[in-house]
């Protein structure tokens, strides 16, 4: 029961930070979203053509970006059925994405439990490609917002990018 709790939490929390990063002021609801179905739901059957790998365009905006953050976070989660905060930073610094630009969220409680999912983000040409994942069912969400007033993409707590 008490795990069913410190989850409910996390999403409760995660949800309020999402949300809350949206406002900026600025007038200009939430970008985008994109989920993906946890890997034990059913894939799509494969196309005749394959589709085009996106690349980072650091002239173009975020969310004309979020294509290529996605599929970097993809690739981690595809990697790894249970990445933490860093497994996703590293990934998108390889990618060509400014560590000093990125925010991520602590992999353990404070009372050191496995956080039910982990947010991520990059501050991108004024505004914000923010990911989450959670491998106990969450699964993977994405988007773009303003910037915080604060200059930053997440509220709360986040852990240091010191690596």
């Amino acid at each position: 029961m008490p795990r069913v709790r410190v989850v409910a939490a996390l999403a409760a929390a995660a949800v309020a930070t999402l949300a809350l990063s949206a406002c900026t002021g600025s007038g200009e609801p939430a970008a985008s979203h994109t989920a993906t179905a946890p890997a034990s739901e059913g894939a799509s059957a494969p196309t005749s053509t394959p589709a085009a790998e996106a690349q980072l365009r650091p002239r173009l905006s975020a969310e004309e970006n979020l294509a290529f953050f996605d599929q970097v976070n993809r690739g981690v989660i595809a990697a790894d059925s249970a990445p933490g905060g860093r497994d996703f930073v590293d990934a998108l610094v390889s990618a060509g994405f400014d560590k000093e630009d990125m925010q991520v969220t602590p992999d353990r409680t404070t009372i050191d439990l496995a956080v039910g999912s982990v947010q991520f983000s990059v501050r991108f040409n004024g505004d914000c490609l923010i990911g989450q994942y959670g491998a106990d069912g969450v699964g993977y969400h994405s988007m773009v917002t303003p910037l915080l007033s604060t200059g930053n993409c997440l509220i709360g707590k986040t852990r240091t990018i010191d690596w």
